[in-house]
């Protein structure tokens, strides 16, 4: 019982910084996506 336990904490850890990386990494391409717009319409 206690096994079960800590394995389902951990797998739903690893969903929650999975969930969090997913996050961050979208937020970079958008970062990357307006800074191509500054610079693309800049010039």
């Amino acid at each position: 019982m206690m096994r079960r336990f800590l394995i389902l904490i951990l797998i739903s850890l690893l969903f929650i910084s999975g969930c969090e990386c997913v996050s961050g990494f979208g937020r970079d391409l958008q970062k990357a996506g307006s800074w191509l717009e500054r610079n693309t319409s800049s010039q």
